[in-house]
């Protein structure tokens, strides 16, 4: 079973998160256990105060060193892999969360306000950014990084239904289609209702192939 615990100063913006689909069904599953952890509640001051102005100047306030890493020694363990969640980390890539699918702990640390103190780098393991973009703080990259890896845990989905997943093989997903076989005269592709599945597989591998050269040749690279 894994286990992640999430420090943020937002708890309640995980409520939903939790308790809808496929993550809850793997909370009761027991294939995932999630602790949200407000950490103003390690703060030592009387306002349990956890940010400050910025040293030289500056817009905005910076969340102290102090907290978050006492959050972080309190909840860590010898098998606990630390992520900070900020817009200057690595891009995040569906073969991260293949890589941290076989993490036995995860820390998130969510951010907020304009920034962090520098030093709370040197207490975690890695920094992940979700894309080229910055929000008000790093909750809903949590609950990206979350999705992408718990579904991928044993039991949670059937493994057929991620093995081909976009990005697996640095190829998107080919098209898919469901009843009805004629919509406004868009029908489906006689090869998929052929029954001949050696046909049916190239078909996707073709399609998939074409759908990444049109629209993220990138990966191609």
């Amino acid at each position: 079973m894994m286990n992640i615990d999430i420090l943020t100063l937002f708890p309640n913006m995980f409520d939903g998160f939790l308790n809808e689909s496929i993550i809850k069904r793997a909370i009761d599953k027991k294939a995932v256990t999630i602790n949200v952890v407000n950490f103003r509640k390690y703060s030592k001051l009387n306002n349990s105060q956890v940010d400050d102005t910025p040293y030289g100047g500056g817009s905005g306030m910076v969340l102290m060193c102090e907290p978050i890493v006492d959050a972080i020694e309190d909840l860590k363990d010898d098998d606990t892999t630390v992520i900070l969640l900020t817009p200057q980390g690595l891009p995040y890539k569906q073969k991260i969360a293949h890589e941290l699918k076989t993490k036995k702990h995860l820390i998130l640390v969510c951010g907020h306000y304009e920034g962090f103190d520098e030093r709370i780098r040197s207490f975690v393991d890695m920094e992940i950014s979700i894309g080229d973009y910055v929000l008000t703080g790093g909750e809903i990259p949590a609950m990206a990084v979350c999705d992408s890896v718990i579904r991928l845990l044993d039991g949670v989905i059937k493994e057929d239904s991620y093995l081909e997943d976009s990005f697996t093989e640095n190829l998107l997903d080919y098209p898919t289609y469901t009843k009805p076989y004629d919509f406004r005269g868009m029908k489906v592709p006689d090869v998929l209702i052929s029954g001949n599945h050696q046909k049916i597989d190239e078909y996707r591998k073709e399609e998939s192939l074409k759908r990444t050269q049109e629209r993220r040749p990138d990966l191609l690279k």
